[in-house]
């Protein structure tokens, strides 16, 4: 008969004190967190545009809002994030085509979506600046 008060061996779960962050496993958690700020984002927008179609003092209110210093870090947030989301939707699409499978060019475009979310980001805030006359 099976003795059975001794605990079979079993070999551990894996879990993140086993693995080490890979800069895809990052990149993976980054995209879903990213696409539920949009959500956030976007439904800041539609206040933003309902209260422009609210009438005049509704959207000063509104408007002086996003004007502050903490509506702009928001709106800067919102900007990277649709920026980093879209970025990361072309490097799914490239691997949906079948390219970039290799461990090295995993990790290239990886650090090429946070190289360039962080730069596109920059390039339209300073743009907008620019536009607006604020330098």
């Amino acid at each position: 008969m099976a003795d059975t008060t001794q605990a079979p061996e079993r070999p551990l779960s894996p879990h993140l004190q086993i693995y080490r962050p890979l800069i895809n496993m990052v990149m993976s958690i980054l995209h879903r967190l990213t696409g539920a700020a949009l959500y956030l984002g976007t439904l800041l927008l539609a206040w933003w545009l309902i209260a422009a179609a609210s009438g005049p003092d509704y959207f000063a209110f509104v408007n002086g809002l996003f004007a502050s210093w903490f509506g702009r870090l928001v709106l800067f947030g919102y900007t990277w994030a649709l920026i980093h989301h879209m970025l990361g939707g072309i490097r799914h699409l490239i691997w949906d085509a079948g390219h970039g499978f290799e461990i090295g060019t995993v990790d290239r475009l990886c650090w090429a979506t946070i190289a360039g979310s962080v730069t596109l980001t920059l390039i339209v805030w300073l743009a907008g600046y620019a536009i607006r006359g604020a330098f």
